[in-house]
């Protein structure tokens, strides 16, 4: 068995898409799989390369669709990773049919059904209420999948769930679905909350292998137009742009607190300190503001 697993694993690596889940695992499983966490993953595409390589994501939760971001995608002819929820499908079409007229530049990849954290341990993320049950997850996730297939035709490889946190049973139910979990390095906008000069900034300050995430469904914020100037100013640095579909790449759990489910008991919790613990430098940004 371990040498099928290194055959496949050598095929993947050949055929250059090696499953971000796989290095997850690897890192998740072993570590944090008898705990109660929340992670924020990060992802890099990976290897090094010159020019600069990045990949640019960008999140449709609900709302409409920002013109100032998509339409620089087209004339600029960039490639994009596009994560949408059914919601923001349901209220959309004359964006996705821009999406249609381009299967070159824009994979589109699940965001969920509903834009809902997949996290069991806790009520709340960020305010969201989270699924809260692995029954919920799975329709979270089934959901956004079957939209997007009756939509575009096609079958997302990606998942990102609401505010890109999760507790570490729902990551390991994601995979075992066939999903690679989205994180990312680079936050561009914080959940389309910063000024568009300071989204411009940090955007275009992206590194070899980042993997940035934005938001393409908030046309009355300002954040908006920094996404599209920050993209603009990679483009004429040279940096190429890729898909997460055409790209090996590596992931780390990052994790941001260890928890308990909300179910226990209070005595229970009387027995337990939750204990909060220190991340890494490496680590994304948080999103403080999640858009929806």
């Amino acid at each position: 068995m371990p040498v099928l697993k290194s055959l496949l694993l050598g095929l993947s690596l050949t055929i250059g898409v090696t499953a971000a889940f796989a290095a997850d695992e690897a890192l998740l499983s072993p570590k944090i799989s008898q705990r109660h966490l929340i992670i924020e993953p990060q992802l890099n595409l990976a290897g090094q390369s010159n020019p600069i390589q990045v990949a640019l994501t960008l999140d449709a939760c609900s709302g409409d669709i920002d013109h100032r971001i998509l339409d620089v995608l087209v004339q600029e002819k960039i490639p994009a990773t596009l994560f949408v929820t059914a919601r923001w499908l349901r209220r959309n079409q004359a964006a996705i049919e821009v999406l249609k007229a381009h299967p070159d530049l824009f994979a589109i990849e699940n965001h969920g059904a509903e834009h809902v954290p997949a996290i069991t341990v806790l009520k709340t993320m960020y305010g969201i209420p989270t699924a809260g049950t692995p029954a919920a997850i799975e329709a979270e996730v089934k959901g956004g999948a079957d939209k997007i297939t009756e939509t575009f035709g096609t079958q997302p490889q990606w998942y990102r769930d609401a505010t890109a946190r999760y507790s570490t049973d729902a990551v390991r139910q994601i995979e075992g679905m066939g999903y690679k979990i989205a994180g990312y390095s680079l936050n561009g906008d914080r959940g389309a909350s910063l000024p568009a000069a300071t989204v411009a900034r940090r955007i275009s300050y992206a590194k070899d292998g980042d993997v940035i995430i934005s938001h393409i469904n908030q046309p009355k914020r300002a954040s908006g137009a920094g996404v599209a100037e920050g993209i603009i100013a990679l483009k004429k640095k040279g940096v190429q742009f890729q898909l997460l579909k055409d790209m090996p790449a590596r992931a780390a759990p990052n994790v941001v607190s260890e928890t308990m489910p909300h179910h226990e008991s209070i005595l229970q919790k009387s027995n337990k300190t939750p204990s909060k613990i220190s991340t890494k430098a490496t680590q994304p940004e948080t999103v403080t503001a999640p858009a929806e």
